[in-house]
């Protein structure tokens, strides 16, 4: 039986964040495919993560900078190793070179970090986020990883033009895998035009991107569209607010904060808009997917709108400026045949983008043939492993320091 472990930066919380969404997805696809799973990670688990062993993978807890590791990860002896995020790989990669060799390792980016840091300095700094300074530290570190790791997953086009394009990357290292969903239904499933009112947004409160948007929304968005429909709510969902967020709650401005949704299906088809204004990010919108999938028409910037939508598809609710975006919204709460078509095309996107069966198949397809000539692979990209020379040594005896420090 293959055996596949998981590093994790976090363990996953797939109810509050769409990267515990995007791991649960990756742990049932792998599961599917008969593979024993054992997820580690240094972070400790929250009343929010989800039960893995419910799903029969086995949990470890492991320490940064600990020999304790590679005991551990000698005796599991992996066939396959996926990191979390650059950070992960960057923490433990050296040690599963050392220990397990022939394990082939995979870089799960989430999004690309640097990509994200840079558009948010570009709005702190007041300069358009296209032309946001991508060469940074976090960059040459992000980009490391990838080019250390055998494969790494990609979740948005957009991303992988820029690696291969801006960066130079080679898209042999690279496999573009979206947000996969496994069970489709039709928009007439759900609560139509008159069943739903308000508008609502959702998202982890902690992560920046969703912040701004909050505050975006209270500033200069939510004035324009509570004038044009006095009767309207906003509602906001999302855990860990901090007390800034949780002291905009106004309701003679309709503007709620709700805290922590039990369901998202179930807030989301009781809205009839959901608002994702974002001015900075990267990767996919989980909350975009979630409106798609409960038949509720979304409305977004180009950076939420950023590799979600096929070319082959007008999704129509993209604005980028505060008076465009609250225009926008008013017309499809208030048009019932542009609320409609909206919310049928969000159904048409996800058959046609994020078909989970057929994306997992040809992954699995493509991860065979790629163990199967893993050494010719490596030698291809030689870079990668004087990365991983360089890296392993710098790493390596650092962490032994520290460890040496931390017995004292």
């Amino acid at each position: 039986m293959n055996c596949l472990l998981i590093i994790g930066q976090t363990f996953p919380e797939p109810t509050t964040t769409a990267a515990g969404v995007r791991m649960l997805q990756l742990i049932e696809m792998f599961t599917s495919q008969g593979y024993h799973i054992t997820f580690a990670s240094s972070a400790t688990s929250s009343d929010k993560s989800i039960d893995l062993q419910t799903l029969g993978v086995a949990t470890e807890q492991i320490a940064i900078n600990d020999a304790s590791f590679d005991d551990f990860v000698t005796q599991l002896n992996p066939t396959l190793v996926l990191f979390d995020r650059f950070i992960t790989e960057e923490q433990f990669a050296w040690r599963v070179s050392e220990s397990c060799p022939k394990a082939l390792k995979i870089l799960d980016t989430e999004d690309l970090h640097f990509l994200r840091k840079a558009r948010q300095q570009a709005l702190k700094d007041a300069i358009d986020v296209k032309d946001a300074n991508l060469f940074t530290e976090t960059a040459k570190r992000e980009i490391a990883s990838i080019l250390r790791c055998d494969l790494s997953l990609i979740i948005s086009e957009f991303e992988m033009e820029l690696l291969t394009g801006t960066f130079a990357v080679s898209k042999e290292l690279l496999y573009y895998l979206p947000f996969m969903v496994t069970e489709f239904v039709d928009s007439d499933s759900f609560p139509g035009f008159k069943q739903r009112a308000n508008f609502m947004t959702i998202g982890n409160l902690l992560h920046g991107p969703n912040i701004d948007s909050v505050l975006y929304l209270k500033k200069e968005i939510w004035p324009l569209i509570k004038k044009q429909l006095p009767k309207a709510q906003l509602y906001i969902y999302g855990n860990y607010a901090p007390q800034h967020i949780l002291e905009l709650h106004n309701q003679k401005q309709g503007f709620y904060i709700m805290g922590w949704a039990d369901c998202a299906a179930t807030v989301m088809q009781k809205a009839r808009v959901c608002l994702a204004p974002l001015r900075f990010g990267a990767g996919l919108k989980g909350k975009l997917l979630d409106a798609m999938l409960n038949g509720t028409p979304g409305v977004t910037t180009s950076i939420g709108a950023e590799g979600m939508y096929p070319d082959t598809i007008n999704p129509d609710c993209i604005a980028d400026t505060p008076e465009d975006f609250a225009k926008l919204c008013v017309a499809i709460y208030t048009d019932k045949t542009k609320w409609e078509q909206n919310a049928q095309r969000g159904i048409e996107i996800i058959k046609a983008r994020y078909n989970g069966k057929a994306i997992a198949k040809e992954f699995m397809s493509h991860l065979g043939d790629l163990t199967t000539r893993l050494a010719l692979h490596r030698q291809a990209h030689f870079i990668g492993q004087i990365l991983q020379h360089q890296s392993l040594q710098a790493s390596k005896y650092l962490s032994k320091w520290i460890e040496e420090k931390n017995k004292v």
